[in-house]
This record gives C-alpha cells, sequence and structure tokens, in this order.
C-alpha cells in the first residue's frame, strides 16, 4: 500500500523482538542454516507425535496455535488494538483439543459440532465480557481485535483436531499437510525458475502465476498420490482436494502478508530462527485445514 491511496497507513518501523529490524525482503535475507535446523526439528516433532502419539500431535498444534494467537496480539497492538489475550489462549488450547477428543470418542458421547460451537462462543463471551471492565473507550476496536484471532486461529485450527479424531485420522492430517507442503515447494521452484508475472504485487510482490502454477502441479500430484495410495478414494477426488487446497492455501498466504502490509512489519516474530514467527509457516495450513476437512468428510467413504 501507497501512502498516495485514500486510507493508506504510513509503515511502521518494526520492532525488535516482535517484527525484527527493518532488513531485506528477499529470501537470501534469511539465516539458511538457522532455518533447516528449525525445519528438521519441527518436522520430526511433528511425524514423530502424529505417527505414536496422536493426543501429543494435538497438543503440539495447540501450543504453536497459542504462540500464534500471541504473535497476532503484539502485531495488532500496533494498530491500538488490544485484544483479551488470556481468555484467548485458554479458549485456543480447549477449543483445539476439544474438537480432537470429542471427534475420536467411540462411541461418541458429546456431539463434537454442539462442543465446538459451545467452546468458540464462550471465548468469544468471555472475551467481551473480559473488555468492558476497561470502559467504553476502544471497546468496540479492541473486542474486535479479539474476534479477530478468535476466528482466524482456533476456529480455523479446530479442524486439525476434527480431521485427527475422526477414521483414518493420521492419514487425513497427513495427507492434508503433504498437498500444502508440496504445493508451497512447487510454487517456490517454479517462482524462481520461470515465474515472470506478477500474481499479486501490492499485496505479495514475489508471487507470479507461474509459481502458482507450480503450485497447482505439486500440489494436486501429491493429493491424487494420497488420495488413491492412502486413502484408498478414486482419483478425482486427489484432483479435487489439491485444486482446492493450493488455492485456499494461496489465499491464506495472502491474508497474512495484507495482515501484516497494514501493520507495517516483515515477520510476524522472530520466535523461529530463519522462520520469523510461527503464523509465517501456519499461515497456509490454518486456513486450509476447514477445507481439507469438509472435502474429506464429503468426498472420502467412511469418513463420519
Amino acid at each position: 500500500m501507497t501512502t498516495s491511496e485514500p486510507g493508506a497507513r504510513e509503515p511502521q518501523t518494526p520492532i525488535p523482538g516482535e517484527g525484527g529490524a527493518p532488513r531485506n525482503h528477499g529470501r537470501a535475507g534469511r539465516n539458511l542454516p538457522a532455518a533447516i535446523g528449525v525445519g528438521v526439528v519441527l518436522g520430526a516433532a511433528l511425524v514423530l507425535t502424529l505417527g505414536w502419539w496422536p493426543p501429543g500431535f494435538v497438543l503440539l498444534v495447540a501450543a504453536f496455535l497459542a504462540l500464534g494467537a500471541m504473535e497476532v496480539h503484539q502485531a495488532l497492538k500496533r494498530l491500538d488494538m488490544h485484544s483479551a489475550i488470556l481468555p484467548i489462549l485458554v479458549g485456543t488450547v480447549s477449543i483445539v483439543t476439544g474438537s480432537y477428543f470429542a471427534s475420536s470418542q467411540q462411541p461418541v458421547e458429546i456431539p463434537t459440532n454442539t462442543l465446538m460451537l459451545a467452546m468458540i462462543g464462550i471465548t468469544a463471551l468471555v472475551c467481551m465480557i473480559w473488555r468492558m471492565f476497561a470502559g467504553e473507550q476502544g471497546y468496540v476496536r479492541d473486542v474486535a481485535a479479539s474476534m479477530l484471532i478468535i476466528g482466524y486461529i482456533p476456529l480455523q485450527g479446530s479442524f486439525v483436531g476434527l480431521m485427527l479424531g475422526d477414521q483414518m485420522g493420521r492419514a487425513r492430517v497427513i495427507t492434508f499437510i503433504a498437498v500444502v507442503a508440496f504445493g508451497d515447494i512447487g510454487g517456490y521452484v517454479f517462482g524462481i525458475l520461470i515465474g515472470r508475472h506478477k500474481m499479486a504485487p501490492r499485496i505479495s510482490p514475489k508471487k507470479t502465476w507461474e509459481g502458482f502454477a507450480g503450485s497447482l502441479v505439486f500440489g494436486t500430484a501429491a493429493a491424487v498420490l494420497m488420495t488413491t495410495l492412502v486413502l484408498k478414494a478414486p482419483w478425482w477426488v486427489g484432483v479435487i482436494l489439491g485444486v482446492v487446497l493450493v488455492v485456499v492455501g494461496a489465499c491464506g498466504d495472502l491474508i497474512e502478508s495484507l495482515i501484516k502490509r497494514d501493520i507495517g512489519i516483515k515477520d510476524m516474530s522472530s520466535i523461529l530462527p530463519g522462520h520469523g514467527g510461527v503464523m509465517d509457516r501456519l499461515d497456509s495450513l490454518l486456513v486450509a485445514a476447514p477445507a481439507a476437512w469438509l472435502l474429506m468428510f464429503l468426498l472420502i467413504p467412511g469418513v463420519r
């Protein structure tokens, strides 16, 4: 956004420890060894818990989402928007873990959709009450900040718990992660090699239509392989799943870019060396989770 546009906000200088010092926006500015090391550690933790202790995987996801909520809370403070972070953190962990444990009950004693709605509603209500005692000045603005975080992070993330708790849960979660991850890889490869035409220059200048095409190719290929070989579903299900998750994942990336541009920061935080913040890594996965759950629920037999 440029200052010549109506309503444009002058970019703010990133605060050390939250968005890092001003630096090159290119990938070359990243600490590659640190990024690889952090990626290996996080990947190993996810693989080990998902493979041998699914409840641990859900707790790990809940912890990451809580960190992501804290990052967005800190970022929004730059716009003088103060969310009720303590109720949000408690609600985030409760919503994500509750969605898993409710959906994994056999037989189901608590309707999963009822439990999810109750926890989301209670979290929102507590946030509104929490802010009430600070007075009327800025009440709507601060409550809006809380609702943004609740809708953006725990609500979207709860679908990971739903996927894991249902039949073939681990296979479906692995499929979901693989499709988004390979879409990112394809986008990076095609963007570096043949990227020429900007996709959304005002939002994310480095994204190209050629990179998006690479995401579709890699993501759809991964989806077809996973659905046919692992989930035992028809190949066309993989095509639908791949295309939808790549498109939604790209939107998730652009959504986070818009938030950061409006606030005036490069990264959500510097908690992950070489990567930035937790939300900088979860942006595509987070918003793709509801679409992944819904498509596999509707199109793959036996998943209910």
